[in-house]
């Protein structure tokens, strides 16, 4: 797993721990690729060249399979499809495709980070011709930069139900928590809004043991579907 921040890779560890115990997981942490995309505005190209270089690093090292735990750098696991045959999952592709899939009209997705917005909102949209094609879907956004510096999950969840107030989403059928160290405000969330709230770690953790370990029965739909 490659990682961008440690709260992050602290919550996808504790998930495989769960999930997929099975598995010898590696990380790989670059702690300023969150502050620098944030400083930029956006992902760059050095940016998008740096995460395919610590890609590579992990792939001369042996992995079998590789999840980038941060949502901000999604796209670039496309390219790492391209050069690389083994499984690459984005940070939240089987939460997203899980929720197209459900019957959810109205999905909101929350985060912390600006990046992390329209990182989501993309691969929600991309995803749509393949898993939801004759259902129409309306996605809204809440940003909460304070949820990313609250003392605890209740005081986060609080920030995260104020901001999806405040941007129109109070009336979404889920929320969908964009960055991983969200997870811990999961439950307390849901209790403030009243509709299942969804994070990606552990769905991500169930898509590579059903990918990497035969017989396990698990259906490997979102990878299926990037594919």
């Amino acid at each position: 797993m490659i990682h961008a921040v440690p709260a992050g890779a602290r919550i996808a560890q504790e998930a495989f721990a769960r999930e997929f115990p099975q598995a010898t997981v590696w990380n790989v942490l670059d702690d300023r690729l969150l502050d620098d995309a944030r400083d930029a505005g956006g992902l760059t190209d050095a940016l998008r060249r740096r995460m395919v270089r610590l890609i590579g690093h992990v792939m001369d090292g042996g992995a079998q399979g590789l999840l980038l735990t941060c949502s901000s750098y999604g796209e670039v696991v496309d390219t790492a499809r391209a050069l690389w045959d083994v499984p690459v999952l984005k940070s939240d592709e089987a939460m997203f495709t899980a929720a197209l899939a459900g019957p959810y009209r109205r999905i909101a997705v929350v985060a912390s980070t600006p990046p992390a917005v329209p990182a989501a909102v993309a691969q929600l949209e991309a995803l749509i011709p393949a898993v939801r094609p004759d259902r129409p879907v309306d996605i809204v956004t809440a940003l909460s930069e304070e949820a990313a510096v609250a003392g605890d999950a209740e005081a986060t969840a609080r920030h995260l139900a104020d901001a999806l107030q405040a941007a129109g989403g109070a009336d979404a059928d889920v929320v969908l928590l964009a960055q991983y160290s969200l997870t811990p405000a999961r439950e307390a969330l849901a209790d403030l809004v009243g509709v299942p709230v969804l994070d990606g770690a552990g769905a991500a953790a169930r898509e590579l043991r059903g990918l990497l370990v035969p017989g396990d029965g698990h259906t490997a739909t979102a990878s299926a579907v990037a594919r």
